[in-house]
């Protein structure tokens, strides 16, 4: 299965992010072997830069990073992948600013609903950021059901027990992009959560 043909905008009216950059994963996954969905923040503003780009992108080298800051012995992307991770973004476009307004996540939330719908064994949620957090709680918020992440600041809230539909929840902080070599604080974090989620699906 392609995620990239069963998902997909067809407004791309927000205005505060880069339509050109819009991209959702194209790479042939088998449903039921994934056990981890990693949403991070947004789309990067260079294409080269996505997960599963060809060649050394910014995303690929940091995300390989954070899994072996957690011990996961991994040198690629598609190392990740073969352990039954699944890398996507909360928004399907770059970024215009350093933030986005919450109408665009609650507008994009609608694409992330219906790609998380489309895995089954899912066991664990890692929400890198407080766009990824804000995405699932509006497709939770949207159900009736109570927000899964609550308010507060992240390292406050890690490490509890959150539960979506019967999937775990883990809320962390964003691992791709050029940050993430900057802040060794949040770094450590992004390991421990990695390493949790791993646990759990073993």
């Amino acid at each position: 299965m392609r995620v990239s043909q069963c998902v997909g905008c067809t407004k791309l009216a927000c205005p505060d992010v880069k339509h050109d950059c819009y991209v959702v994963p194209g790479i042939n996954v088998k449903p039921e072997t994934v056990s981890i969905v990693m949403v991070s923040e947004a789309a990067p503003e260079k294409a080269d830069d996505y997960y599963y780009a060809k060649g050394n992108p910014l995303f690929e080298q940091t995300t390989v990073q954070a899994f072996n800051d957690a011990g996961a012995n991994v040198s690629s992307v598609k190392d990740i992948v073969n352990r039954g991770v699944y890398l996507t973004t909360a928004v399907k476009c770059a970024k215009k600013d350093y933030g986005i307004q919450t109408d665009t996540i609650h507008e994009c939330s609608f694409l992330l609903e219906k790609e998380l719908s489309l895995f089954p064994n899912v066991k664990a949620l890692m929400l890198m950021g407080d766009v990824a957090i804000k995405s699932l709680n509006y497709i939770a918020q949207r159900a009736g059901e109570k927000r899964v992440i609550p308010a507060g600041s992240t390292y406050k809230i890690r490490g509890q027990k959150y539960s979506f539909r019967g999937i775990r929840a883990f809320p962390s902080y964003l691992q791709a992009g050029p940050s993430f070599f900057i802040e060794k604080s949040k770094r450590r974090m992004i390991a421990e959560d990695i390493a949790a989620a791993l646990r759990l699906v073993a």
